[in-house]
């Protein structure tokens, strides 16, 4: 079964499957194969600081080494706030409904540190949702693909030609100042070296 966004406005339902966008599934791209002189496809591989152990792809995301060498696997992490204190991990918001926040102003976008942008394919879309993305609403959720110790945000709206997307990432708190505040000035200290690049020894 294709993993589901389902949302409600109002008290309406709406599902929508989803699809993931990529610069390389809009544009394509191009991959350099590194081949071995008998010309077979090479794998990437690390060797640790001490040269004992050789890391290949994916090692790294089945746990972590504590300083003392203890195997710690992914399974047995805990997070933690800024308190110290342990956090529960929130739960994967695929397949369960999720309220829609809004009409929210554009702007808001701004604050998004967009990390994902996913197209949405309507499954079943309730009339007053469709009628007011067509009108260029836009809606704010909260969106996890999977299991995770802090939610993502989620912005549901419509292009031009009728097409759905969700822009995901993590809100900011944007740090603003007064135009009248003064910024620190710095002085330069006085270098007698000559540190300065001369293009032509390149």
């Amino acid at each position: 079964m294709a993993r589901q966004i389902v949302v409600s406005l109002d008290g309406e339902q709406s599902t929508f499957d989803i699809k993931k966008l990529s610069r390389s599934k809009l544009y394509g791209r191009r991959k350099r194969v590194p081949l071995d002189p008998q010309g077979h496809a090479c794998t990437r591989a690390s060797l640790t600081e001490d040269g004992s152990l050789l890391i290949q792809s994916g090692m790294t995301a089945q746990g972590y080494f504590t300083d003392d060498g203890y195997w710690v696997p992914n399974k047995e992490l805990v997070g933690l706030d800024e308190e110290g204190h342990e956090v529960e991990k929130i739960p994967s918001t695929l397949g369960e409904e999720q309220p829609l926040k809004g009409p929210v102003d554009p702007s808001r976008v701004l604050d998004l540190r967009l990390q994902s942008v996913y197209m949405l394919d309507p499954a079943e879309v309730g009339e007053a949702l469709k009628k007011a993305l067509a009108d260029g609403a836009m809606y704010e959720l909260k969106f996890n693909y999977r299991a995770d110790f802090q939610a993502e945000t989620a912005f549901l709206l419509m292009n031009g030609d009728g097409d759905v997307f969700a822009l995901i990432g993590r809100l900011t708190e944007p740090a603003w100042r007064d135009p009248e505040e003064m910024l620190p000035t710095f002085e330069e200290a006085d270098d007698d070296d000559d540190d300065e690049l001369d293009f032509e020894m390149f």
